[in-house]
């Protein structure tokens, strides 16, 4: 009876545990299944999605084919499509039809960018329209001549500058850059090539302010693919983080994050004095005065010497843009008159208008959004009298314009401030 009664609970014991070990196998199956699934999934949306955007291949085609048909020209064309020492690199791009690569060309190494499709208008700070057909090039017509080209880049600048007295020698410093071969004239391709490139903001606005270094240079063109040199550190702090990721970390707890990995504080002053030399040069600057509309520290980068570079020239507009499209806007309240992500004016609520007159300078601006980041780690000598300093410069009200004195005396003390702290260091 003994033998029996262990015998059932032998074989009862039995099943149990084959039971057990065929959940298990059968649960580790399909987790196993699961983690195949979801890994295959997010491969091919990453896929896809680098398909989506990452068409530089499609870039190349298409400039290389209007190039090997006389249609446009410039200095990169024969490297890229004849010899093959321009490539592209590593996909950047963060919408489909704006195509940006890191690129080289034999021993220069930059960024490569090219609109996959018509240039679009926008306003600042909004992303490029969805993908639309190819840009045909057609402008300037055969038989134009290099006067009439020269006349026509001059009324495209007056339209995006205003009346300025020295556009003359702006249209003459374009005129050299189009001459991509460098004979001494400019051909009908190299022309069209330097008109689709006029086209796009962030080009002439890069090559206004390359003259204080404060863009990238541009190295080469070809239609409307160009290439710049690269800006080895960006963004200027900060960490990108995964969308997820952002809603969930504490204001202060990210301003601490901010700082990490931003070089010294020397490196960090020299730095800032680029920014304020940067203000400095588009107040009233050769070709007019512009406005520093979207601070962020995402549109700033640093070179290996700590000089500064605006790497998205599109964060600066024309004064003389920027009071249009004030006068253009309808309003209700003094929220409605904002222009990109840091210009804003006032509504007047009797005509329904935004005011031109923009209610910061772009000096206020910049003390903003610098004081985090220069009083991190600051010498206890200098960090009271530059906290002060600072916070009388984010006080700065209306135009620079209006308080020219102001302003001035402000932007000296700051930048007398920080050389003095790291004139005699080997950063300065």
């Amino acid at each position: 009876m003994a033998r029996v009664l262990f015998s059932r609970a032998w074989m009862k014991k039995s099943f149990y545990l084959q039971a057990r070990i065929s959940f298990v196998r059968v649960k580790y199956l399909f987790l196993t299944w699961l983690t195949v699934f979801v890994g295959s999934w997010v491969i091919y949306v990453q896929y896809s999605t680098y398909k989506e955007l990452c068409r530089g291949h499609e870039c190349k085609n298409a400039i290389c084919d209007k190039y090997k048909k006389g249609i446009i020209d410039g200095s990169a064309c024969s490297s890229l499509c004849d010899k093959d020492t321009l490539y592209l690199g590593r996909c950047l791009s963060t919408t489909p039809n704006n195509q940006v690569y890191t690129g080289g060309w034999g021993e220069l190494d930059g960024v490569i960018r090219c609109q996959l499709g018509e240039v679009v208008p926008y306003e600042l700070g909004e992303e490029l329209e969805p993908r639309r057909e190819a840009p045909v090039f057609d402008t300037p017509t055969r038989g134009t001549s290099v006067e009439k080209f020269r006349e026509m880049v001059f009324n495209h600048l007056k339209s995006k500058l205003g009346e300025q007295a020295n556009l003359a020698s702006l249209v003459s410093h374009i005129l050299s850059v189009a001459d991509g071969n460098k004979d001494g004239r400019v051909s009908l391709p190299e022309a069209r090539s330097a008109w689709a490139l006029l086209q796009m903001d962030e080009v002439l606005l890069g090559l206004l302010l390359q003259e204080r270094g404060h863009t990238p240079r541009l190295l080469g063109f070809c239609g409307d693919l160009y290439m710049t040199e690269r800006v080895p550190y960006g963004p200027l702090y900060g960490l990108a983080l995964p969308w997820p990721l952002e809603a969930w970390v504490p204001a202060g707890a990210r301003r601490s994050m901010d700082q990490w990995g931003t070089p010294s504080w020397p490196r960090k002053a020299k730095i800032s004095m680029g920014l304020l030399e940067l203000v400095e040069d588009v107040f009233h600057g050769t070709y007019g005065s512009f406005l520093m509309c979207d601070l962020s520290a995402a549109h700033f980068g640093y070179t290996d010497h700590y000089e500064l570079r605006l790497t998205d020239p599109r964060a600066v507009v024309p004064e003389d843009v920027f009071r249009r499209s004030m006068r253009a806007l309808r309003c209700e309240a003094d929220s409605d008159c904002l222009f990109g992500a840091d210009c804003r004016t006032s509504c007047d609520t009797a005509e329904r208008r935004c005011r031109e007159e923009p209610l910061q300078p772009n000096l206020a601006k910049a003390c903003r959004a610098l004081t985090d980041y220069l009083l991190r780690g600051a010498p206890s000598v200098l960090r009271e009298e530059l906290e002060r300093q600072l916070y009388v410069c984010m006080a700065l009200q209306g135009s620079a314009s209006q308080m020219n004195m102001e302003h001035s005396l402000i932007l000296n003390n700051l930048k007398a401030l920080l050389w003095k702290q790291i004139s005699h260091t080997k950063d300065s």
